[in-house]
C-alpha cells in the first residue's frame, strides 16, 4: 500500500486573504507531498507498508533506527490534521459544548486564546501548537518538529502549524500575526467538536 496526498478540504483560494493560494500551493502541494513521497520510499518492502498512517506513527515513535519513517509519517498525519483544523470564515469564539469546555478548562475563551498564542509563538524553531483533550479537560500544548499527541494518551482536537513554511510567504517573520489570524479567522470549530469525545457517552 502506498499513501497519496489527501486533497485539501477547500479550494486553494478559500482561505484568502488570511492564507494565500500561493502559500497553500507550496505548503500542501510541495511540502506535504514531499513527506508522502519520502514515506512511501522508506516503507516500501517493510512491515509498515501494510499499516495505516496513524499506526506507522505510533509504531515508529521513539525508535532511533526508525526516525526517518516517524518524521515523514508524523508530518504527513499532522499536515492532514492541520488542513482540517481550518476553514473559510472560521475562527473567533465557538458556541455550545466547545465554548463551555474551553471556559471550564481555561477560565474563559480569552484565556484559552492567550494560552494557545503563547504555545504557538514560544515553540522554538519548527513545530506545532495543539488543543487536546486530556481525559476530563482540554489543554494546550506544543510539540517540536514532527512530534504529535497521537503517540500519547492525549486526543488532538486541532492544530496550528508553526513551521516557517506555513506562514513565511504571507507573514514573513511575523509568527504572532499568523497565529492571531489563525485564531481569529481560521479555526474550524466544527472539526474540533467532531474530534471531541468528552460528554459523548
Amino acid at each position: 500500500m502506498s499513501f497519496h496526498l489527501p486533497a485539501l478540504p477547500y479550494s486553494s483560494k478559500a482561505l484568502e486573504p488570511h492564507i494565500s493560494e500561493n502559500t497553500l500551493n507550496f505548503h500542501h502541494g510541495k511540502h506535504h507531498q514531499a513527506y508522502i513521497n519520502k514515506l512511501n520510499e522508506l516503507i516500501e518492502g517493510t512491515s509498515f507498508a501494510s499499516m495505516s498512517l496513524e499506526d506507522i506513527v505510533k509504531e515508529s515513535a521513539g525508535k532511533p533506527d526508525l526516525v526517518g519513517i516517524f518524521n515523514n509519517a508524523a508530518q504527513s498525519w499532522n499536515h492532514d490534521f492541520y488542513w482540517k483544523s481550518m476553514k473559510p470564515n472560521g475562527g473567533g469564539s465557538p458556541t455550545g459544548v466547545i465554548l463551555e469546555m474551553l471556559e471550564d478548562s481555561f477560565g474563559s475563551f480569552d484565556q484559552f486564546k492567550e494560552g494557545f498564542k503563547k504555545a504557538a509563538t514560544s515553540q522554538f524553531g519548527s513545530g506545532w501548537a495543539w488543543l487536546v483533550e486530556d481525559y476530563d479537560h482540554l489543554r494546550v500544548m506544543k510539540t517540536g518538529n514532527a512530534e504529535t499527541p497521537i503517540t500519547s494518551s492525549l486526543k488532538p482536537l486541532m492544530t496550528c502549524d508553526v513551521w516557517e513554511h506555513a506562514y513565511y510567504l504571507d507573514f514573513q517573520n511575523r509568527r504572532p500575526d499568523y497565529v492571531n489570524t489563525f485564531i481569529n479567522h481560521l479555526i474550524n470549530w466544527d472539526f474540533v467538536e467532531q474530534n471531541l469525545t468528552l460528554n459523548q457517552g
